[in-house]
């Protein structure tokens, strides 16, 4: 299973209540604990469980009203995961799987940097904290636009890298956890202990990456503006 990727915008304590319960929790727990033959069996409990992120992860989008590129990966690679577990495949596939979805993320972001629209701009746009039009007269008015450009670069590369360091340790999990054939209860419950590791392991320490790339633009704002980081606040 797809462990939480880090999202760039920013969740109520309902909202990730909501996203840990149906991304993690649950599934963990059908999975470890009703994947029995005396329950819903290991193909059943395989397919319940995969069903609550993939639900969830539909919500979200309805809700939200927009495409998320985000969500969209992480129910694709709910689907490869569930897949791949029916069709019985060598976990090693799994595991090339786990490490290929942030890989190719990675890449995303780090090609972006060379566009007009960096994944670390829509960050910004999406966290509504800034008054970004404010922060680009001040640029301006100081002639320190490409000095915040260059600043952006390093810190879209700080969020690539992130991913990049997620794959690995996706690779590194799933191959140490997965060791059984896919479709027994044995298989269910290391994919359940892979989830449940999945958050503190790989999602918190990329999270905290991330936050680091923003508070990092959010250093260097004072120093090429002039003007304190909290006049750029919105009131």
């Amino acid at each position: 299973m797809s462990n939480p990727a880090p999202k760039p915008q920013q969740q109520s304590g309902k909202g990730l209540l909501a996203n840990l319960a149906f991304n993690i929790v649950l599934p963990v727990l059908i999975l470890s604990k009703f994947s029995s033959e005396a329950h819903l069996g290991p193909v059943w409990g395989l397919v319940v469980a995969l069903a609550f992120p993939i639900a969830f992860g539909i919500y979200e989008l309805v809700q939200s009203g927009k495409l998320n590129f985000l969500s969209i990966v992480g129910i694709i690679s709910v689907l490869l995961t569930g897949g791949m577990s029916l069709l019985q495949l060598d976990p090693k596939y799994i595991a090339i799987k786990e490490a290929a979805v942030p890989g190719i993320i990675a890449v995303l972001i780090l090609v972006s940097g060379h566009t007009r629209f960096p994944l670390v701009k829509t960050i910004l746009q999406n966290m509504q904290l800034l008054d970004l039009p404010k922060l680009q007269q001040k640029l301006q008015e100081r002639q320190a636009e490409q000095a915040f450009e260059a600043t952006l670069s390093n810190a879209n590369r700080i969020i690539g890298g992130s991913f990049i360091f997620s794959a690995a340790l996706n690779y590194g999990l799933a191959t140490w956890i997965l060791v059984s054939q896919p479709g027994t209860e044995q298989y269910n419950a290391e994919l359940a202990r892979m989830t449940a590791l999945s958050y503190p392991v790989i999602a918190l320490p990329c999270t905290g990456i991330m936050m680091a790339a923003v508070w990092y633009i959010f250093s260097q704002i004072p120093k090429l503006t002039g003007e304190s980081l909290e006049s750029f606040f919105h009131e």
